[in-house]
């Protein structure tokens, strides 16, 4: 159910995005996205993509300014490597914002991102994505963990890096949340 959840999460959220997909026939008894069931899961979906995907832009422009921040990673701002063709295909960048921690060494980097995700208190720690709520993981040990160091680093997964999927809350809290780590 879980993976259904996701799928029409991503449907959905290229929908209200703009771009054009073909969505799986199920019955909407059976929807379950962002922890909403039913077909208010569905009615209100493009809703919550937008605040989302509104939220992850302002806390992405946010992190671009903040001095422990060495990169960041979303198609919404215009130093994004692909933002040109995103703002052809989208309507928004999304709800995913990655970002890297400065430091001189993989230690200091997985060092630095550990306490910025063991500092927050409204996120939530987990692999997961498409959820209400605001969720934090380290890719390096979670989603890309199985991979040999070398193979993480040729794909851009560094020690340093942090994935965010941005939720509902209102932006200035999940700043405030991250930046007790950022600044510790």
């Amino acid at each position: 159910m879980a993976a259904l959840a996701l799928i029409l999460f991503a449907l959905a959220a290229c929908a209200s995005l703009g771009t054009r997909l073909a969505a799986p026939k199920v019955s909407v008894e059976s929807i379950s996205v962002g922890g909403i069931q039913g077909a208010d899961a569905m009615v209100t979906l493009s809703l919550r993509v937008e605040k989302q995907s509104a939220n992850a832009l302002e806390i992405a422009r946010w992190l671009e300014t903040h001095p422990a921040i060495e990169r960041v990673f979303y198609p919404g701002l215009e130093s994004h490597p692909q933002y040109a063709i995103a703002k052809k295909q989208q309507k928004a960048g999304g709800a995913i914002v990655s970002f890297e921690l400065k430091g001189e060494t993989r230690e200091e980097q997985r060092a630095n991102a550990w306490r910025v995700i063991d500092a927050t208190k409204i996120c939530s720690i987990t692999g997961n994505l498409g959820d209400t709520r605001t969720t934090i993981t380290h890719p390096s040990t979670t989603t890309h963990g199985r991979l040999t160091p070398e193979v993480r680093e040729a794909a851009g997964i560094r020690e340093g890096l942090i994935r965010l999927a941005v939720g509902l809350e209102n932006a200035g809290d999940i700043r405030a949340d991250l930046e007790r780590g950022l600044n510790g």
